[in-house]
């Protein structure tokens, strides 16, 4: 199922709101408490193994178009594959390759399969964070530093409610399975990870959804979902479901919300914006007030 490009559905400014003494931002309250299922994306969202990817994509990118007949100047490249980069954040890594094949294309170049293209990234960024993966794996590094601040907490408090909870994620499954490992996630979601595969037709998170809302018959009133991109957030909302958006600080690991992020979620209808996890209790107070 194609996953459809960023489109703002929320355009109405209004003053921000908080839950007294967090940094929980209300934008408007959820319709249901009567969660039964949760759904997780992985990098950004808990994970942050990975932070730090854009970079290594663009200069891939760049480094790719330059090699073409019809180049522009470097600046001038990495201004460009900056904008179509940051416009499919959120989507699988494939639909990036192939926007990049077609700017190949479109400069005179002959391009490879975007799958290609894919497979170099990917081995840039593992040298990008092959020590953070193997510091985990040693143990020199906990998998709360590699975590959005507070993860396990709120883990905990959904778990302790007797709730399933699922990931769904752009990177590849089996890359997903092996970190979610190393940061000792895996006795939250078992088996119920879901990532990317070559034949990206045949996955999406909204097939995930779907999939969640058919085999438990129940409707999507009863999903809670938790991601930092717009992709999760509007398959979350179309489904009926309650989605909280984390702005995350990747990075900074600040505490504050990333305004990239935060707006981009509110644009398609998260109904909570947080940074991290740290007001984990109030909001699960919040979320779960009716039970």
């Amino acid at each position: 199922m194609h996953e459809r490009d960023y489109e703002r559905r929320v355009t109405a400014r209004r003053e921000a709101c908080f839950l007294h003494g967090t940094r929980i931002e209300v934008v408007r309250e959820p319709a249901a408490h009567d969660y039964r299922h949760v759904l997780f994306d992985f990098d950004g969202t808990l994970s942050l193994i990975r932070a730090g990817w854009t970079e290594v994509m663009v200069s891939m990118m760049v480094d790719v178009l330059l090699e073409t007949p019809r180049r522009e100047e470097e600046a001038e490249l990495e201004s460009i594959v900056k904008d179509y980069v940051t416009r499919l954040t959120g989507k699988q890594t494939v639909y990036q390759m192939i926007q990049l094949a077609e700017e190949v294309r479109k400069r005179g170049g002959t391009s490879l399969d975007p799958l290609e293209y894919k497979r170099t990234y990917l081995d840039r960024l593992m040298e990008r964070i092959r020590d953070r993966r193997e510091a985990l794996r040693v143990g020199r590094v906990a998998p709360e530093e590699m975590l959005v601040p507070c993860a396990f907490e709120i883990l905990e408090g959904l778990r302790s409610r007797g709730l399933p909870m699922y990931l769904a994620s752009g990177t590849d499954e089996c890359y997903v399975k092996e970190e979610a490992e190393l940061l000792r996630l895996t006795p939250y979601f078992g088996e119920r990870a879901y990532g990317a595969v070559d034949d990206y037709t045949s996955y999406s998170k909204q097939m995930v959804i779907e999939r969640i809302l058919r085999q438990n018959e129940v409707e999507g009133a009863s999903l809670l979902g938790f991601g930092d991109g717009y992709v999760e957030i509007d398959n979350i909302k179309s489904a009926g479901g309650t989605a909280v958006g984390v702005a995350s600080d990747e990075a900074g690991r600040s505490g504050r919300p990333d305004p990239w992020k935060r707006d981009r979620l509110i644009g398609v209808g998260a109904d909570l914006i947080i940074p991290d996890y740290r007001d984990q209790a109030a909001l699960l107070e919040h979320l779960f007030e009716s039970e």
